[in-house]
């Protein structure tokens, strides 16, 4: 018998987590939603229902950063698409000189920042940076155009692409293809109608991925956009909550194509997913041997290496080089080396209260969002107690919802003069937005681990006299901590560098990692700023690799 069919407290605790989700998720929704339609709902007032949406659609500005923002998601993921399946089709099926090496630095941009890679990118490539410094020349004129925005979103999200078609390809190898070869079909035959089909749902899904995380992403439009004469609808938004005088409804109905947009592609994504399957085992275990490159083997260590150094070196470089150097016109030598921009970091206070904050947020942020998703999970996955659907729903949505939507939604919620209490204006507002942004993790990988997990060791439990919470901390937690853990350090580390939400929630007084290095850039104390995004970078991949250690012993000692 299911644990959860006989304990009458169950529904009592299934609404208590619809009301946390609720006032979680589903009420900043509801309010973008609210305002969109009634434009005088912060005053009270229903009257002129629909009246922005003309207004706002009807704006001159309004279709073009419509089509100006799915241009830029189609182009970044077709770009994602050019670098990333190659690579991936070689690193899957082949044996690729220091494989390793090349996925550690696929996956360094996952924990640089965005903002703090685009500005890394502005160091490098604009008229006296440092290419120009090194080579005599600059890349500004590319680099401050659409193409050069698109060019730095594509370096920072191929790498999706590049791991889902390697982890498929590698799967599956080249026992399929060897076998079309015997029957008579050439090689590109072969490939067109074995080995591309094999991949086409991890091509098509990450590339949907890549278009959602193009269209939401806020750091690398707003540091190049400006500039570069790029505007998209989630920079918009932002000014439009920044700039005098304040237009909350225009904001929250570009805030609703932006997620109608969001969610389209979502939708796709798990239409596909759900719709092409391929099934390439049957049930035999079958080694699939990555294949030597024979005299291709330098030309792909090159690729990899100009690929590496793009996009993850260059940047890497220019920031580490501001953060010890005197000036930028002193140029890369001896006399200009520094270490004064890491000592204002503590002299000053700023900086370390700006670490403190963001680590803190990110801790915090990393056990609520860890316990919601495993209690939520756990629901969702071992009862069948009505409800489940929506509260599989509400913890999905945030996953599907760009992140300035989501802080319009806290601003337009909480902002209300009608609450007796409300986190706006507090530290708190930040936590909001960052547990309802990072939820979905947690519980997605809560829920793959609970699926292993076999009803009759709870119902062994119950027998024997076990009550739910013993059940929970003696059999479900122990279980699945090796995952839960690995989705809070993802949770650490991206709520420790979020930027859209800290710049529209932050309250005066209230430094974030983000927010200072933003603030450092725009008054020119770029030195300061970059030994700011140093030590982040530094401080978040040791302690996600500290937890990652801890993780990996837990997980084999159970």
């Amino acid at each position: 018998m299911p644990a959860a069919s006989v304990r009458p407290s169950m529904p009592a605790a299934m609404w208590a987590l619809l009301v946390v989700l609720g006032l979680l998720v589903a009420l900043p929704i509801g309010f973008v939603v609210l305002q969109a339609v009634f434009p005088d709902i912060n005053t009270g007032s229903f009257a002129r229902p629909f009246s922005s949406f003309g207004a706002a659609v009807g704006h001159e500005r309004t279709l073009p950063l419509l089509l100006n923002t799915l241009r830029f998601g189609i182009v970044v993921a077709l770009a994602s698409v050019a670098i990333g399946v190659p690579l991936g089709a070689l690193r899957g099926l082949f044996r690729v000189p220091l494989a390793r090496v090349w996925d550690l630095l696929f996956l360094a941009p996952f924990l640089i920042p965005p903002y703090l890679a685009a500005l890394g990118w502005m160091l490098f490539l604009q008229p006296h940076g440092y290419l120009e410094g090194m080579a005599g020349f600059n890349l500004g004129h590319f680099l401050f155009s659409f193409n050069g925005v698109v060019a730095a979103m594509t370096l920072n999200v191929f790498p999706v692409v590049y791991f889902a078609v390697s982890r498929a390809l590698e799967a599956v190898g080249l026992r399929l293809t060897d076998v079309a070869r015997i029957f008579g079909a050439g090689p590109w035959r072969s490939v067109l109608r074995i080995t591309l089909p094999l991949a086409l749902p991890a091509i098509a899904a990450s590339a949907l991925l890549t278009f959602i995380m193009a269209i939401e992403e806020f750091g690398i439009p707003a540091a190049l956009g400006h500039r570069a004469g790029v505007d998209l609808l989630v920079t918009s938004i932002e000014q439009r909550f920044s700039d005098w005088p304040i237009d909350l409804s225009g904001a929250s109905v570009l805030s609703l194509l932006l997620a109608l947009l969001a969610l389209t592609a979502f939708f796709l994504q798990h239409r596909l997913l759900a719709r092409r399957n391929v099934e390439t085992h049957s049930g035999k275990p079958v080694a699939a041997t990555p294949r030597e490159l024979g005299v291709w083997r330098w030309p792909v260590l090159l690729l990899f290496a100009l690929i590496a150094a793009t996009a993850t070196l260059a940047p890497l470089f220019a920031i580490a080089a501001t953060a010890f150097t005197r000036t930028l016109s002193g140029g890369l030598n001896i006399g200009n080396l520094t270490l004064g921009h890491f000592r204002a970091l503590w002299s000053e206070g700023d900086g370390a209260s700006a670490l403190a904050t963001s680590l803190s947020l990110a801790t915090l942020t990393a056990f609520i969002t860890g316990a919601l998703g495993l209690l939520s999970a756990w629901t969702i996955v071992k009862t069948r107690l009505r409800g489940r659907a929506l509260l599989d729903a509400l913890t999905l949505m945030p996953h599907a919802l760009p992140g300035v939507v989501v802080g319009v939604g806290l601003i337009l919620t909480w902002n209300q003069s009608f609450w007796p209490a409300t986190p706006y204006n507090t530290w708190g507002i930040l936590l909001l937005a960052y547990s309802c942004l990072l939820l979905p993790y947690p519980v997605r990988y809560a829920s793959a681990a609970l699926r292993q997990i076999g009803d009759n060791l709870e119902a062994a439990a119950r027998v024997h006299g076990a009550s739910l919470s013993q059940v929970m901390r003696r059999i479900i937690l122990p279980l699945t901590a090796p995952a839960l853990i690995s989705s809070m350090l993802i949770v650490f580390a991206i709520a420790s560098r979020e930027l859209v939400n800290s710049l529209l929630l932050a309250p005066s007084g209230v430094q974030t990692v983000s927010i200072y290095i933003w603030q450092q850039f725009e008054q020119g104390s770029v030195g300061d700023g970059m030994a700011m995004g140093v030590a982040t970078v530094l401080t978040s991949g040791s302690l996600l690799a500290i937890g990652a250690y801890w993780s990996r012993r837990f997980s084999a000692v159970l």
